[in-house]
């Protein structure tokens, strides 16, 4: 499967280039907004569906491994379709099916992922700005942000393992892999932006893909399969929030993204999902940055997304909730298990008996605040205990 899905690289390939910015916001300058025509590759991944399909035919569905790997060959095959299908409005279905929509509702029947993303934006929305430290409002630039964090990666690896990198092309502020994190050369970062590119790009996904490779039975758990995004996607911004290096503002931008997508999905087109970001405080950059997310692979005159960012809150709550389960029976191992390599919540419930008979190896990094059983415990248990409280019948406290 390693060999089968090496040509699928789905983010990358349905990412705009760097040079549609400025032709767009020269458009803006004149006043006249002239929607982008991005011209996407026409690709053809016949042979390796077909090697894909093969996988799924002879893995065993009665083993944890055969599961894993059928599923995992049959989301690889939903992305070689999306990405035959780039520029297309079909490019929407498959993302759905493999990310999930806004008005999906939330784990346990809670609210949509749409109506969690409006509270943090409303909430976001009555919070003043003062309330951050003036060391919280002095911007990074990339240049010393890179030596910063290097610095980190080094100190927690004890030696060069991932490499911080400056592109000029990246459109996103920051992009990570297994051995190499990017930074938009001429974007500008916070405190915070350093704190989450350890812990959510660097401890997550750079680490579970390091893990992985460690992996001699099921190598396979070094890829970002597209099924395993919620996952990734959850941990990695718990690690933000149980590491406090998440802010609210952090919280609006992923928020603002999920109703973005919602109203593309519901008509708007790129234009005026530029305008959402812009009205919601963003600049143009940014704006322009997070508009293209919606509208990865898609056509750019309305009714038509790109939803992988809806996996964010869903992906949170989901695993939030399995830590917390984890807590109460006694399992806190799959927690560190899950860091093993690339896996969904499922997947590392059935790998219990590999990972304790040997055939999966442990993690060989982990996160120090996974690695501090106690410290997790102590979090974990009082929100087990604050989730009991119910706010709407407390009094006002005393003037």
């Amino acid at each position: 499967m390693v060999k089968a899905v090496r040509g699928i690289r789905l983010l990358s390939l349905a990412s705009w280039p760097a040079s549609a910015q400025a032709p767009f916001l020269e458009s803006v300058a004149r006043g006249q907004p002239q929607l982008p025509q991005i011209e996407y590759p026409k690709l053809d991944f016949a042979d390796a569906r077909r090697e894909l399909d093969a996988i799924t035919a002879e893995a065993d569905p009665a083993h944890p491994l055969g599961v894993y790997l059928r599923e995992s060959a049959q989301s690889w095959n939903l992305a070689a379709q999306l990405l035959e299908a780039l520029g297309t409005p079909a490019v929407t279905a498959r993302s759905v099916e493999l990310f999930g929509q806004p008005d999906a509702p939330l784990p346990g029947h809670g609210p949509s992922t749409r109506e969690a993303a409006r509270h943090f934006i409303q909430i976001a929305g009555e919070l003043d700005h003062e309330l951050l430290a003036p060391e919280e409002q002095v911007p990074i630039s990339a240049i010393a942000l890179r030596l910063q964090l290097q610095g980190d990666l080094d100190e927690f690896f004890r030696g060069r393992v991932i490499a911080v990198e400056l592109d000029p092309e990246l459109i996103a502020k920051a992009a990570a892999g297994a051995n190499r994190i990017r930074l938009r050369s001429a974007a500008a970062f916070s405190d915070y932006d350093r704190r989450q590119l350890f812990f959510h790009e660097a401890l997550v996904h750079s680490l579970t893909a390091l893990n992985g490779r460690e992996q001699v039975a099921l190598p396979s758990l070094s890829l970002s399969s597209p099924r395993i995004t919620e996952t990734q996607e959850g941990l990695a911004t718990f690690a933000e929030q149980i590491t406090g290096s998440i802010d609210i503002e952090r919280m609006k931008r992923i928020s603002l993204r999920i109703e973005a997508i919602a109203r593309a999905l519901d008509g708007a087109d790129f234009i005026e999902i530029f305008r959402y970001f812009r009205e919601a405080g963003q600049n143009e950059a940014e704006s322009f940055a997070s508009a293209q997310r919606v509208f990865r692979g898609v056509p750019t005159g309305g009714g038509a997304a790109f939803t992988k960012d809806t996996v964010y809150l869903r992906g949170l709550v989901n695993v939030h909730t399995f830590f917390r389960q984890s807590l109460q029976q006694d399992r806190l191992r799959l927690c560190r298990w899950l860091f093993a390599g690339k896996m969904t919540l499922g997947d590392v419930r059935a790998f219990a008996p590999l990972f304790e008979s040997g055939v999966l190896a442990a993690p060989r990094w982990l996160p120090d605040w996974v690695e501090r059983a106690n410290g997790l415990a102590g979090v974990l248990a009082f929100s087990l205990f604050a989730n009991r409280i119910r706010m709407d019948q407390l009094a006002e406290p005393p003037p």
